[in-house]
């Protein structure tokens, strides 16, 4: 890993917090992401499923975390298992955590190895009442992908048959959507990094430049402050290239007169910022991109203005999309009378702002999180309102983090430049 060790007290805590939620009597068993095969014999970079991560810290493959707080052998109560060290393998991949070493970043006192676990949590099982097994409940996951999340349910399931078995996915969307102040801190170092980056490419952003040009920028200063990596594919999205949400061509020229849109995060210790902004490729905003860039603004500051613990998420985004409608009236792009008359089930906002307001933010970029009723204190969420209009060859997103507090938020992203004025002024340094 390329960031620093964190304090394990971040995991301790949330073993404790899921703990506290589980049925007298369970087990809860939990295993890691394998490693995929990619072409030949070549495989992915390796991403560790972000549960473990969330109970552990713990980021190579092989690795469980199972927790059974009522285990009559009190030194099992919570128990890590990792890969044995292998010194021929280690020649090949590099090192493997010892015990000591997993004890250290986990704060699990008790550690097995991968290859002597079954026997372990047989011996185990057969007390427990419950089992709580994990699969991936983010609605937002795909269906084309073959499930090894469901592979492993189906490997307990036909071990111990008889067992009543929970989804340990509905406690974890509860407690993972609260951040802790110690989540929230190496999250602030991930957007820190993130800060940096964008002040680094508005002074190296000209007509002419390429957009993986910027792309590499931002890819060095995250690399040289121990970012593990981007926290997502990163938008480097000039011109009309604006309006594709999801852009990663990232291979075009930044032509004089145009914006480019661009949204990035670093991920440091396995938490993730998400930034966007939208920047004039030669410094200076015309009149029309300044009125779309402070009407889209106008609606990200009136969703921090009412995203406050105990606003039901749906009612949020009900309100937010009524804003979005009155400025989009105050930039020409329809009238208030054809705005009476739209057909209530294609409204006409969404030609120009067709995708939700915000997401869930934390070891994963969509991270887990109910949006079907109230926020509450210790969340934390993205604000990206967008205006894109094919018209004009327009796109523009500003998306900043916030932690909710109890009366507001904390804007993580404060002090990086967000108005025209503070942006032009960055691109002329």
């Amino acid at each position: 890993m390329k960031y620093l060790p964190i304090d394990s007290n971040l995991y301790t805590g949330n073993r404790s917090r899921f703990a506290a939620g589980m049925e007298p009597g369970s087990i809860a068993v939990f295993h890691s992401n394998p490693v995929l095969a990619e072409n030949g014999d070549a495989v992915y970079s390796y991403k560790a499923d972000s549960n473990i991560v969330w109970l552990s810290g713990i980021t190579q493959e092989k690795t469980l975390v199972i927790l059974y707080p009522d285990n009559f052998e009190t030194h099992a109560r919570e128990v890590l298992v990792i890969q044995r060290p292998n010194a021929l393998l280690e020649k090949w991949n590099g090192h493997l955590l010892t015990k000591e070493e997993a004890r250290a970043i986990s704060g699990i006192e008790t550690i097995l190895y991968y290859d002597e676990y079954e026997s372990e949590l047989q011996r185990w099982m057969h007390h427990a009442e419950y089992v709580y097994l994990a699969t991936n409940e983010n609605d937002r996951r795909g269906g084309d992908v073959w499930r090894t999340d469901l592979a492993f349910v189906e490997k307990i399931k036909s071990a111990y048959p008889l067992h009543q078995y929970k989804r340990a996915a509905v406690l974890l969307k509860e407690l993972r959507a609260i951040k802790t102040e110690e989540e929230i801190a190496v999250t602030r170092i991930a957007v820190d990094i993130t800060h940096k980056a964008f002040e680094r490419v508005c002074r190296f952003i000209q007509p002419g430049v390429k957009e993986y040009e910027i792309e590499a920028e931002i890819m060095h200063e995250f690399l040289r402050n121990r970012a593990t990596r981007n926290a997502y594919g990163n938008i480097i999205a000039s011109g009309d290239n604006a309006r594709i949400l999801h852009y990663v061509d990232n291979n075009q020229e930044c032509k004089d007169g145009d914006l480019i849109l661009m949204d990035f995060g670093a991920e440091y210790g396995n938490y993730c910022a998400d930034l966007s902004r939208t920047v004039p490729v030669n410094g200076k905003f015309t009149e029309r991109q300044k009125a779309v860039y402070n009407a889209c603004l106008a609606v990200h500051n009136y969703c921090v203005s009412i995203l406050k613990p105990g606003i039901n998420y749906a009612d949020y985004i009900q309100l937010v999309n009524e804003e979005m409608n009155r400025q989009l009236i105050g930039i020409g792009l329809y009238t208030e009378e054809e705005a009476r008359r739209q057909d209530p089930s294609e409204p006409l906002y969404r030609k120009y702002f067709y995708h939700g307001i915000g997401h869930h933010l934390g070891l994963d970029v969509h991270d887990l999180g109910a949006r079907n009723e109230p926020v509450k204190a210790g969340m934390l969420f993205t604000i990206e309102p967008g205006i894109y209009i094919e018209e004009e060859g327009i796109g523009i997103r500003i998306e900043n983090n916030y932690w909710l507090t109890e009366d507001g938020s904390i804007d993580l992203f404060k002090g990086i430049p967000i108005t025209v004025e503070e942006i032009e002024a960055a691109m002329a340094r």
